[in-house]
């Protein structure tokens, strides 16, 4: 498959680039700054590209089978621009006649339990509030995205550099908790996670998060 990846540069987002690497497919890194970006390898391709301007988006992504956006606010970006992007981006693809696409969300928009989302729980901490809730409104705004084949991945609550293991659960709305009560992942785990929702499509139009 040819993938587009935007966000390649960042911790998530460079691994989904390297677990697409080693599936062997060809993946393109879109970067606002090709020339910072240091990964060199026989099926990657850096390409200039602006997640916030649609032109920039469907030049980007044109000819390719999926796109993942792994976006995150850093650099001092507001976190609004989560919900921003959401234009750009899906009005990108559709210029450009791209229809798969994985976006990577946050988990404070899952369910601690019913009806109660994650980023609402009294010990939610404050510093995170801000993206989470970006986060659950973006989710909000892709649900109402027809056009496009859509998935938002949501991470565990703790989501960390480590382990590729391959071994994890997946579950759709409600955070996932392990035996002794704690919601982790991987961030090498979660890249295989978003790798096998683009390979073999399970949750189309759909939000769907992984843990241990």
């Amino acid at each position: 498959m040819k993938i587009a990846i935007f966000g390649a540069a960042g911790r998530i987002g460079s691994r989904i680039v390297t677990e697409a690497l080693n599936r062997g497919h060809h993946v393109t890194a879109i970067a606002r700054k090709p020339e910072t970006y240091t990964l060199i390898h026989e099926r990657l391709t850096v390409a200039r590209g602006d997640i916030f301007e649609s032109q920039s988006v469907e030049g980007a992504v044109f000819n390719h089978d999926a796109v993942v956006s792994a976006y995150s606010p850093t650099h001092g970006a507001a976190p609004s621009s989560i919900v921003e992007l959401v234009l750009s981006l899906s009005n990108g693809l559709k210029q450009a006649n791209v229809k798969r696409l994985v976006i990577v969300g946050g988990a404070g928009s899952l369910e601690a339990s019913p009806g109660i989302a994650v980023v609402d729980t009294p010990n939610f901490p404050a510093e995170y509030k801000p993206v989470a809730e970006a986060h659950r409104e973006a989710l909000k705004a892709w649900q109402n995205e027809n056009e496009l084949d859509w998935t938002v991945a949501s991470p565990s609550a703790e989501i960390v550099p480590g382990e590729r293991t391959g071994n994890f659960r997946t579950g759709t709305t409600q955070l996932l908790v392990d035996e002794q009560g704690k919601s982790h992942i991987s961030m090498e785990d979660f890249a295989v996670a978003i790798l096998n929702e683009v390979e073999n499509p399970q949750f189309i139009k759909k939000q769907f998060t992984v843990g241990y």
